[in-house]
């Protein structure tokens, strides 16, 4: 990364921690971009060289807890041997790790806002698009090893269904008040579970498999 680049990086960064501690210190975030840019002892024209609003702010963290997500996870050594199912679970389980780090704004901002977890805020449209790229290729890769059972119309579909699992999820965490949110570790692991399980092979495709070779070859 050239020198130019790490230092915008480094203020957006900056920018956006001081707007989530503006939010957690009065409560609601700031009435304009020029009073947010006063109070740092900036220029509102230079605080538009790196963010053009507030919602873009909110969306560059959604889309940094994605990125540190991924980046700690295919970090790890034993990442590439992991089944897709595994992958799914250390997504979530390193998710909730990068999450805890922002609880208090997240909780500030979503937990009496976000009733219907089938409601996409805005401000994460970017994160669901990458999480879908994501979802995707675990997708792909668990058809691959027949993990995940392919279905005409169905499986194609498979990525919205994990995007659902991902509201699911953000919202027990919000309301887990179990220490170390052990709560919320024990409903990753079931969820994935069941998900897996209602994606993979089941006793319905084996009958229709038989069906079919049956009635090719009769």
């Amino acid at each position: 990364m050239s020198e130019t680049k790490k230092s915008q990086t480094d203020k957006r960064r900056q920018l956006l921690d001081e707007y989530i501690n503006y939010v957690l210190e009065n409560g609601k975030e700031p009435a304009s971009v020029f009073k947010f840019a006063k109070a740092l002892k900036m220029k509102e024209a230079d605080f538009y060289q790196y963010f053009t609003s507030f919602e873009a702010i909110k969306e560059a963290i959604w889309e940094i807890l994605f990125d540190k997500t991924l980046e700690e996870l295919q970090g790890q050594e034993v990442y590439p041997g992991y089944s897709a199912r595994e992958k799914l679970l250390g997504f979530f389980f390193t998710w909730i790790e990068e999450l805890k780090k922002r609880r208090s704004y997240l909780l500030s901002e979503y937990k009496g806002g976000m009733k219907n977890r089938n409601v996409l805020a805005p401000e994460m449209k970017v994160f669901k698009e990458k999480f879908k790229s994501f979802a995707k290729d675990i997708v792909m890769e668990g058809k691959e090893t027949e993990e995940i059972a392919e279905r005409p119309f169905i499986s194609d579909r498979y990525d919205e269904a994990l995007w659902l699992q991902v509201m699911f999820v953000f919202q027990y965490w919000l309301k887990d008040t179990s220490p170390s949110f052990e709560k919320t570790d024990a409903a990753i692991e079931k969820s994935v579970n069941l998900v897996f399980d209602l994606m993979g092979k089941s006793a319905v495709d084996s009958f229709l498999d038989f069906a079919k070779f049956l009635y090719q070859y009769k």
